[in-house]
């Protein structure tokens, strides 16, 4: 009985004592016991610590709120240790979110979240987080006064932001950030070696890996030199040391220096090995590379032991008896997809269908990558990341087809290649007609932001860099808010062809589809018609690709084609021969879907047959044998909907910039053409502002834009003039209208820094994020007369009834025939320009459906009348029997 009370005592003062407790203490005792004694298991004691605290009711005040923030930042640099990056995200996201919004002080946000929270967005590819969250902590720095370690800070953002320009494809900005900082900044003998370091590696990446040329090859190989001169002396840097190891062992890789590569490997893994708080990541990069130089050695054994010790490290319980992991092992992690690409690559060699077993296990993990991301760039930095993969399994589905005969391996070919064009217009189509009024609200917001900043950004020195602070850290703030609502539904999932449905449209539409695939080695195209599929290719290194490159050339000015006549010919018809382009197919539909720089070549001009005659008129075009509509894609194809066959309407945007340096005289010309046609709204001069064709974009059949554009350039993106102001292309991206043809009757509509995967990044593409399925517009700088001509000729087809991709080839060939034009202005240069995207596809008229409708109902009223005659006629017999037998 007295030990009974006893316990009774013990756990009345227990609990006393833990209820005594603050919710503060609380927090701090729950993670410094987890500190203690660190595990993933342990976790779950934090998580219910927050819980806790969240579901208490009482007031939070500032000080609980911040032990809230060292919770979740403890929680995050643990949760990355066991390789639970995705939730170290999270947590660090959670901490942010709450140090903002409460505006809390008195700890070091930047050292223990915002730094290692914009180096894991690096790690899983999420560049455009990254490069924000470090523009913010680096803002913080510049404008506190006595911040804490503020040129140690100064130098990480510096340092961060080069790896992040490093990744994204932004080389020439990190060399140019490192370089200056190198020239102007004091820095650390330890500093100066990681810079050089890293500018090593960003020589190496603009050369495209490419070291024979000497200057490249030396200012590469002094950089890396230089950061081990630096780093040699400075004690307690193994890791640091370490890096310039490995780098200068790719670097003698990718110069087949192979034998000199090993030694600094060796030297690597030595130093990491020391390192304390190893970061198991790491050890599992360095090792990959290991097997990456055994497998440029051809020692493929030695390489898949190596490349076993990465997957031991990376995936918990993985069994090294198995060449793969299980898919339900796999997680979202980049050096994952770099090991199994390499093991895929080994079994190639003699196991290809393990080899395609393999890719499918990256392809898998790249999904889960898609899926964390929400800006557009960094999902199509993701979507190239994939191309030199699917390359490699198109070679080897056409290798076994030749081998085995089999249909299915074209097929799936199809289908990889399919998964890498224009995958983001695709989703995002098709994800904004599911997403909820919040969702749509977040993601329009969040566009309008990135182009507020854009617009800052394109003032230059001019620019507020403040502004530009503010409007990232709110960017940032919907960003996480979009995040946490899309996490709930992870949807991205590639959509396959259905080959079946593609098929019937195709022999609906009496049409052939010519897809292209541009590899790094080869240019693949398939060819589908009459229910049949083939698959051939080129290679890209022969040189034979530069026929195309030739032929583009000729369309840079007015002269290039008219000062050499015979060379356009000779070089349209080498072209057309590289492309392989149908000769004998009984219909004259053709479908193209373009890849790489094929979305920038005009096909109707191709040569199909090489003269001697300078009459442009007289040339063999493709345009003479075809009707030509381009797809971004089969599925995007697939899935349009047919050209409505109602009265069109138009809205017609003519600013005509009137006695300025801009004037599109013959654009008037254009206007009354298309007015004395069709009804509709036509904003002239300074009606045709932005905000009124927004107002009135969605309230027509066809938007015809007659204005300037530029294709922009790396750093600038394309945009287009209404009388108001310059509007970029995603500034296009909200307008969410439905038009059944946008008519972009402007300069460079089709051109914008070019993504292989994507396409270009265009005001045409604007138009596809914001509705329109089919548009007509242009490849180069057009003439202003010759495309009035041009745009009046195509409306009177249009208004004829011709479907919008015949009405384009007709008019193209009416203008050839125009014999009031001069021969010089008939050059392809001039009529070739405009190019249709969209369905070729019409709706039935509204009278087909009616008279289908009436001819159903009487073929059913003959039924029932015969079934009826039918059931008489048997009674009848029937009866007579029965009277009979009577």
């Amino acid at each position: 009985m007295k030990l009974y009370h006893l316990y009774g005592l013990i756990f009345l003062f227990i609990n006393l004592n833990v209820f005594g407790q603050n919710q503060e203490d609380k927090i701090y005792n729950a993670v410094d016991s987890f500190v203690a004694h660190p595990s993933a298991k342990a976790l779950q004691n934090l998580n219910a610590a927050e819980t806790d605290f969240w579901r208490n009711p009482k007031p939070k005040t500032n000080d609980e709120l911040l032990a809230i923030v060292v919770l979740n930042c403890n929680k995050a640099y643990y949760e990355n240790q066991f390789g639970q990056t995705q939730n170290a995200i999270s947590s660090y996201e959670k901490a942010w979110q709450i140090y903002q919004k409460y505006k809390l002080s008195n700890y070091d946000i930047i050292e223990f979240c915002l730094k290692p929270l914009g180096n894991l967005y690096t790690v899983l590819g999420d560049y455009d987080s990254a490069e924000n969250t470090i523009k913010q902590y680096f803002f913080i720095i510049n404008t506190s006064k006595n911040y804490p370690d503020a040129q140690k800070q100064k130098f990480a953002a510096i340092l961060n932001l080069s790896n992040v320009y490093q990744n994204s494809g932004k080389v020439s900005l990190a060399i140019e950030l490192l370089e200056n900082t190198l020239k102007t900044e004091k820095l650390s003998n330890l500093q100066k070696g990681i810079l050089w370091n890293n500018l090593g590696n960003n020589y190496l990446l603009s050369s495209g890996g490419n070291l024979l040329i000497p200057e490249t090859y030396k200012k590469t190989e002094n950089a890396f030199k230089s950061a081990v001169k630096y780093l040699e002396n400075e004690k307690g840097q193994s890791e640091t040391l370490s890096n310039s190891y490995r780098s200068l062992a790719t670097f003698n890789r990718q110069g087949y220096n192979l034998k000199e590569a090993k030694p600094y490997l060796d030297k690597a893994e030595k130093l990491l090995l020391q390192t304390k708080n190893q970061q198991p990541r790491k050890l599992a990069k360095l090792y990959y590379e290991k097997a990456l130089l055994l497998f440029d050695e051809r020692k493929y054994d030695e390489s898949t032991k190596q490349i076993s010790d990465v997957f031991k490290i990376l995936i918990r319980n993985f069994n090294s008896k198995d060449i793969l992991p299980n898919q339900n092992q796999l997680y979202a992690e980049t050096v994952l997809i770099d090991a199994i690409d390499l093991q895929a690559e080994i079994l190639q060699l003699k196991q290809p269908k393990k080899a395609l077993k393999a890719f499918d296990l990256s392809f898998y993990i790249e999904d889960l990558l898609m899926n964390s991301l929400v800006y557009e760039n960094s999902k199509i930095i993701s979507q190239l990341r994939s191309r030199n993969r699917t390359e490699k399994c198109i070679s080897i589905y056409s290798n076994l087809y030749e081998t085995e005969r089999k249909v299915q391996y074209l097929e799936e070919a199809f289908q990889l290649s399919e998964r890498t064009k224009s995958g983001i217009l695709q989703r995002y189509r098709s994800n904004i007609k599911n997403a909820s009024a919040k969702e749509k609200q977040l993601l329009q917001e969040l566009q309008n932001l990135n182009n507020a900043i854009l617009k800052e950004q394109q003032k230059g020195d001019l620019a507020d860099i403040s502004e530009i602070n503010n409007l990232i850290k709110n960017q940032n703030e919907l960003m996480l808010s979009l995040k946490k609502i899309q996490s709930e539904n992870q949807n991205y999932l590639p959509e396959n062809c259905d080959l079946k449905t593609l098929f019937s449209k195709l022999e609906n539409d009496k049409a052939t589809m010519v897809y292209y695939f541009m590899g790094s080695e080869k240019l693949y195209y398939f060819t589908l018609q009459h229910n049949r599929i083939s698959l051939n290719q080129v290679p890209i290194g022969d040189g034979k690709i530069v026929n195309i490159l030739f032929f583009i050339n000729y369309f840079n000015d007015a002269n290039s084609i008219t000062n050499d006549i015979t060379g356009y010919n000779r070089s349209g018809k080498a072209a057309y021969d590289l492309l392989n382009l149908p000769t004998n197919s009984v219909y004259q539909n053709l479908i193209i879907v373009p890849d790489g720089i094929l979305n920038f070549l005009p096909f109707e001009a191709l040569i199909t047959q090489e003269s001697k005659t300078t009459n442009f008129a007289k040339m063999h075009y493709l345009l003479n044998d075809f009707r030509i509509a381009y797809n971004t894609s089969a599925n995007i194809y697939l899935n349009s909907r047919p050209v409505s066959k109602s009265e069109k309407t138009v809205l017609g945007v003519f600013p005509v910039f009137e006695k300025t340096a801009f004037e599109l005289s013959y654009s008037k010309k254009e206007l009354e053409s298309i007015r004395s046609n069709f009804k509709g709204k036509y904003l002239e001069n300074s009606n045709a502002s932005f905000s009124n064709f927004k107002n009135n974009a969605s309230n027509y059949s066809i938007v015809h834009l007659s204005t300037h554009a530029s294709s922009g350039d790396i750093e600038t993106p394309a945009s287009i003039k209404f009388y108001d102001q310059e509007i970029l292309y995603s500034e296009l991206y909200n307008l969410h209208i439905n038009p059944d043809l946008v008519v972009l009757s402007a300069c460079e509509t089709g051109i914008g820094k070019l993504y292989k995967a994507e396409g270009a990044m265009s005001i045409a593409r604007g138009f596809q994020f914001a509705g329109a399925q089919n548009l007509l517009f242009s490849l180069w700088k057009v003439n202003d007369f010759t495309t009035s001509v041009f745009m009046t000729d195509f409306y009177k087809n249009v208004k004829n009834d011709v479907s919008y991709f015949e009405a384009n080839s007709n008019a193209k060939l009416e203008y050839l025939n125009n014999k009031s034009i001069p021969n010089a202005k008939k050059s392809p240069y001039y009529w070739s320009s405009f190019v249709y995207y969209g369905s070729i596809s019409a709706e039935e008229k509204s009278g087909n459906y009616i008279y289908y409708a009436i001819s159903l109902l009487i073929v059913i009223g003959l039924f029932l009348i015969f079934n009826h005659y039918q059931k008489w006629k048997i009674f009848t017999r029937f009866s007579k029997k029965r009277i009979i037998k009577k």
